[in-house]
């Protein structure tokens, strides 16, 4: 019977958007995490009769006949609103604040992008995200620093000793793109490009449209756990409804089988 079938898709739906919802509570901690949210659309429909067809010669009917299939799940959709700034004094975390991602070299040659500026650095004084990944453009501080300072712009200076001026070593750029929604999020608070998203648009910090880095701060989650939490709700009211029109339909055969 059909409305097994419809049921069905919508006890699958509601279980997408559970995972979804839980992917997001699991990472309200991770720096730079943007939140998802599932996207469905109706399935096909069964068109009895069709609207605007002739009754008799003068009329025709005012509605047609058309019978639902269910629901599918057609994206998850990321939601790229600016998470809450966080102090933390560190002098290699930087914050961005407005557009823009911060470019990485992986490991395969490709460049990711990421909202999350925890840096580090190597054992060969260049700066690196959590998982030892080389930002671009590459910036390697001297060994003998004694102070880094991070401009809104961008700007790597350090100071050195026997030198009273900062040393400028490096800047580091942004890249930008049409549609930060069709970024394909690959792990590690990392994006690759996709034919969705357009191409980069590289440019100093504070230039255009991009936004600016503030040292010294993390860009936190946007996810919003009582909106979660409500969503959660949701999904469990209507999965449980799902579930109760296949226990209808189920008795309903029942009832037919028993007076067979």
């Amino acid at each position: 019977m059909n409305p097994l079938w419809i049921s069905k898709t919508g006890l699958e739906a509601q279980q997408t958007r559970l995972a979804v919802i839980s992917n997001n509570l699991a990472n309200v901690n991770t720096t730079g995490f943007k939140r998802d949210r599932a996207m469905f659309e109706d399935l096909v429909y069964q068109n009895i009769r069709q609207a605007g067809g002739a009754t008799s010669q003068d009329t025709r009917l005012p509605s047609g006949l058309m019978l639902g299939t269910g629901v599918r799940t057609v994206a998850t959709q990321k939601s790229h609103t600016q998470g809450n700034l966080t102090q933390t004094n560190n002098k290699l975390d930087i914050a961005v604040q407005g557009r823009g991602f911060v470019q990485v070299l992986r490991p395969n040659g490709e460049m990711g992008y990421t909202r999350n500026g925890a840096l580090q650095i190597n054992a060969d004084g260049q700066l690196v995200t959590a998982s030892g990944y080389l930002i671009q453009p590459q910036i390697t501080l001297p060994g003998n620093a004694s102070a880094v300072t991070i401009g809104m712009d961008g700007t790597v200076s350090v100071n050195v000793p026997g030198s009273p001026a900062p040393q400028q070593v490096g800047t580091i750029q942004l890249a930008d793109f049409v549609n930060p929604s069709g970024l394909q999020p690959v792990g590690e608070n990392l994006f690759i490009e996709t034919a969705a998203s357009g191409a980069p648009q590289v440019a100093n910090p504070g230039t255009g449209s991009m936004g600016t880095l503030i040292q010294g701060a993390l860009e936190s989650s946007n996810v919003n756990i009582v909106e979660e939490l409500v969503n959660m709700i949701e999904a469990q009211r209507a999965y449980e409804m799902n579930s109760k029109a296949i226990a209808a339909v189920d008795q309903m055969l029942q009832y037919t089988n028993n007076q067979l």
